[in-house]
């Protein structure tokens, strides 16, 4: 198969901005062999703190370059340009986090002693699993990417980045800034492809030794279907449905300002938004009134205008699906209680704007409760007790995330321990913290990324049986 051209679509006009040349299939075949090449001698001539030095120098120059990244963001994935440079910022600050603690993971520190005996020595080391696939996402491409690739670059490996084709220049941003600090040559290599064929290719490598997906269900099983006649393992960080409750005895306006923002920023394009609330039948209707309040406020517009919060969403297709889910519940029963605001009725002719929509009466026998919207809408459902609550929450496929909201925290701390999801908050929402590790349950995916167990999927252990010589 010869080279593809990988078209970028703005979401925001809907026209062509950038166009890449993907790998052909004779090349995708010489890749994972100049990366195993590379990862051998990467990972035994350098030191820990060497490559701790070089992440840090990259680190350096993307930073620097914080306000033409994020307007490449918001160029190529239509987030306003207000918040694409936080994502650079956090990024960053993320990656530095990582660094600090690779030392008491990696290196001496991170040595497992085994039980002491006369004329014996035995430990365990934590050694590079050796070329590390990362296939990622668009809707937050900085974050992702930096979430497996730190720890893989850290631990030694050599690294092939496939990013989304909605996003190609974050993977060419990021090899740049490594090769600039220093990086070896091929230890960190990207690819651009469309084509499932080519992905399929480089997956099967047998110089593949890791796979980390970002993306949805479909795209994971895909992946893990490509995998199958392999060993070799796979981490998914897949999608999610995420629940909040709201009981009532919270203060109904501030509930209202934070489940909205968890629930549309980036307008709803993030695997932990707020897609679902269940609010307690003594505050439903003030829950809503207040709702109403927050999303007269916004403004959805132009990604480009630092005034604008909420930017089209991904794709026609995208927009297709979102209104679809919307359309279905009203069918159902489900009543669309959007306030005034002006920005909402008159959305930009072209780009794919969809308005944030606040849906009530909503139940689990409409689309919008159980499959994954991905976009800016917020079905409300009440609920009669606790109890109903954390059933209707684990009624799901997913579990990413969960929230509870809350003034009684002690209360919220048991409850939340029924709560079928990998990461749950109190009185929060939306925001994978790195000292925490990052992991979906059900099928929001397998493996973990982030905090010290983040690390483990990049290595592989290895005993050491140490005997004195006999004298």
């Amino acid at each position: 198969m010869s080279a593809e051209t990988i078209t970028t679509i703005s979401p925001s006009t809907n026209r062509p901005i950038i166009t890449r040349t993907g790998v052909s299939t004779d090349e995708i075949k010489h890749i994972p062999a100049l990366a195993q090449d590379a990862y051998r001698s990467f990972s035994q001539s350098t030191t820990l703190k060497q490559r701790q030095e070089i992440v840090a120098r990259a680190l350096d120059i993307l930073e620097k370059k914080k306000d033409a990244l994020a307007r490449e963001l918001t160029e190529q994935m239509g987030r306003p340009i207000a918040y694409t440079g936080v994502e650079i910022a956090t990024a960053v600050k993320r990656s530095h986090y990582l660094t600090k603690i690779s030392s008491g993971i990696l290196g001496d520190e991170g040595v497992v002693p085994g039980e002491e005996e006369k004329g014996f020595k035995r430990f365990i080391k934590r050694k590079p699993v050796g070329v590390v696939l990362i296939i990622f996402a668009w809707n937050y491409p900085y974050l992702v990417l930096v979430n497996s690739l730190i720890p893989a670059i850290l631990a030694g490996n050599a690294v092939i980045l496939k990013p989304s084709p909605q996003t190609p220049t974050v993977a060419e941003q990021v090899a740049g800034a490594f090769a600039e600090a220093g990086l070896p040559e091929n230890v960190l290599q990207y690819v651009h492809c469309g084509s499932p064929e080519i992905l399929e290719t480089i997956i099967r490598s047998p110089d593949v030794n890791h796979i980390c997906f970002t993306g949805s269900v479909a795209g994971g099983l895909a992946v893990q279907k490509a995998a199958s006649d392999r060993i070799v393992n796979v981490g998914l960080e897949l999608g999610g449905k995420d629940p909040a409750y709201v009981r009532d005895d919270v203060d109904v306006a501030w509930a209202a300002e934070e489940i909205v923002d968890g629930a549309i920023f980036n307008s709803g394009q993030s695997c932990c938004a707020i897609e679902r609330v269940y609010v307690h039948k003594n505050i439903y209707d003030s829950f809503v009134d207040e709702v109403k309040k927050v999303l007269s406020k916004y403004r959805v517009g132009n990604p480009t205008d630092k005034n604008t919060q909420i930017g089209p969403v991904i794709s026609t297709r995208a927009k297709e699906m979102i209104l679809a889910h919307i359309a279905d519940a009203v069918e159902k029963g489900a009543k669309d209680e959007n306030p005034a605001n002006e920005t909402f009725d008159n959305l930009p002719e072209n780009g794919n704007y969809v308005k944030p929509t606040l849906l009530i009466g909503a139940n689990h026998n409409m689309r919008v409760m159980t499959e994954e919207t991905f976009g800016p809408v917020i079905p409300v459902m009440k609920v009669e007790s606790d109890e109903e609550a954390i059933k209707l929450m684990n009624d799901s496929e997913f579990g990413l995330t969960a929230s509870i909201w809350t003034k009684d925290v002690a209360k919220a701390e048991d409850l939340i321990e029924q709560v079928e999801a990998g990461t749950v908050f109190i009185n929060r929402s939306d925001f994978p913290s790195p000292d925490l590790a990052w992991t979906g349950w059900k099928n929001s995916g397998r493996g973990v990324t982030l905090s010290k167990f983040g690390f483990e999927q990049f290595v592989k252990l290895k005993s050491y049986h140490v005997k004195d010589y006999p004298k």
